[in-house]
């Protein structure tokens, strides 16, 4: 048997208990990929994360959700690196490259004004794709009715590293009516069935944040519901700028998520032009909670 150490953080928060939890394996290299799985699903988390050294990079980083390997996560991302900074396991720069599935990415890491560090993750250009499915089904899926979508945005699939659904949702009010029925979203979502659904709103419960949104989980990865998304929050930026608000390029774009299941976080966007692409960044902090003990037998 083997006991293995995981580090619970929660990210996109600087309490406890908040924002979304992640699970991190500091020496990542000592386990293959079928114990990675084994660990991540005895943890029970949205995703854990394992830290190896990379040829390429500075380090590498691995995700599980409890059912199956994920190219990237943004809160993991966010709190493995906050994590190795403040148990000194960093280059001292300001700058680090993270190979991942999704790519190599740098990571900023801010601490001149404040005594927390801020994680700034820069993440793949944002892509979209149109969803042509059933509305009415959609919406039953997670648990409203098809009235309550906005009709004056689209729904699309969004991407800056992940593939999740955007859905535009009238009314602030209506989130916490939502009950997901996550096994039905791969036969609506017949052009990419492995994506998540992530509903938003521009109504919110915070007055500095600019959009509202939930994040329900693809039923391959095991779990229901992402507290705080940092990979949906980085294409919800990118959706803003592009068919809601252009305006709002260069700017802090601060998505809220989490209080209706009493995990409440926030994350800021930044989104701007690059070479005829959307570049999108995403920040925050996190917190240590715990070490977790794992044994795989």
């Amino acid at each position: 048997m083997k006991t293995i150490s995981v580090l619970h953080y929660d990210a996109f928060t600087e309490h406890p208990n908040q924002g979304n939890p992640a699970g991190i394996v500091l020496e990542g290299e000592k386990f293959n990929e079928s114990e990675m799985q084994k660990i991540a699903e005895k943890v029970g988390f949205n995703e854990t994360s394992f830290v190896l050294p990379s040829n390429i990079a500075d380090l590498r980083i691995r995700y599980f959700t409890p059912g199956h390997e994920m190219n990237l996560c943004g809160h993991a991302t966010i709190a493995t690196v906050f994590a190795l900074k403040a148990n000194g396991h960093l280059p001292e720069k300001e700058t680090i490259l993270i190979e991942t599935r999704a790519g190599i990415l740098p990571i900023r890491i801010n601490q001149k004004e404040q005594s927390t560090p801020s994680i700034i993750m820069k993440q793949i250009p944002a892509q979209f794709k149109e969803f042509n499915g059933s509305r009415k089904e959609l919406a039953e899926a997670i648990g409203i009715a098809e009235s309550d979508l906005d009709v004056n945005q689209p729904i699309l699939y969004g991407s800056t590293g992940i593939w999740t659904l955007l859905v535009p949702i009238k009314s602030l009010h209506v989130f916490s009516q939502m009950v997901p029925k996550n096994d039905l979203f791969p036969s609506i979502l017949k052009e990419i069935p492995n994506a998540s659904v992530h509903p938003f709103c521009l109504e919110t419960f915070e007055g500095e944040a600019t959009m509202h949104g939930r994040h329900f989980s693809s039923p391959f990865s095991g779990t229901i519901e992402d507290p705080v998304t940092g990979t949906a929050s980085g294409v919800m930026g990118a959706y803003y700028v592009t068919y809601i608000n252009d305006k709002g390029k260069n700017q802090p774009i601060v998505i809220e998520q989490g209080k209706e299941i009493g995990r409440n976080g926030k994350v800021s966007v930044t989104v701007s032009d690059k070479d005829d692409q959307l570049d999108v960044e995403i920040s925050g902090t996190a917190v240590f909670v715990k070490e977790i003990k794992i044994i795989l037998e």
